[in-house]
């Protein structure tokens, strides 16, 4: 019991550090994400803040001997299917690292799309109960 309550008393600076920047925090286990929400206009200064916020996640890593990997980090821009249009196609700079902007990332499991439309969760879903039926198909003879 006493694992999870470490991990909070070790992660509420980092928690403390995110809402600061004027974004939100959510942790699970080594993962960190950080979401923050604006007008298609202020997207550009909310790509500069999470900017700065991921340097200073970084920095606040490194002071407590962890280390943010900009190979795993992803960056998702999302806005409703008539709109995408008006997402940002720039990188933003994580850790010094530009970052392209992707059409979706997998979080616990679930693919979320940039227009959330779940589209490519429940293609992928569809596919390996597809692939799951063939192989029972291929068992049964």
């Amino acid at each position: 019991m006493s694992g999870p309550i470490l991990f909070v008393l070790y992660t509420a600076d980092l928690i403390t550090l995110i809402e600061s920047y004027g974004l939100l925090p959510h942790l699970y286990a080594d993962d960190t994400q950080v979401y923050g929400s604006c007008p298609p206009a202020a997207a550009d200064s909310l790509s500069l803040r999470v900017s700065e916020c991921a340097d200073a996640i970084s920095t606040w890593m490194k002071c407590n001997r962890l280390q943010l990997n900009p190979v795993k980090t992803e960056v998702l821009w999302c806005a409703t299917g008539r709109r995408p249009h008006q997402l940002p196609t720039s990188a933003v700079l994580i850790a010094g690292v530009p970052i392209t902007p992707a059409l979706f990332v997998r979080d616990l499991g679930i693919y979320i799309d940039a227009d959330l439309s779940m589209r490519i969760h429940v293609q992928r879903t569809v596919s390996r109960c597809f692939a799951a039926l063939h192989h029972l198909r291929q068992i049964r003879r």
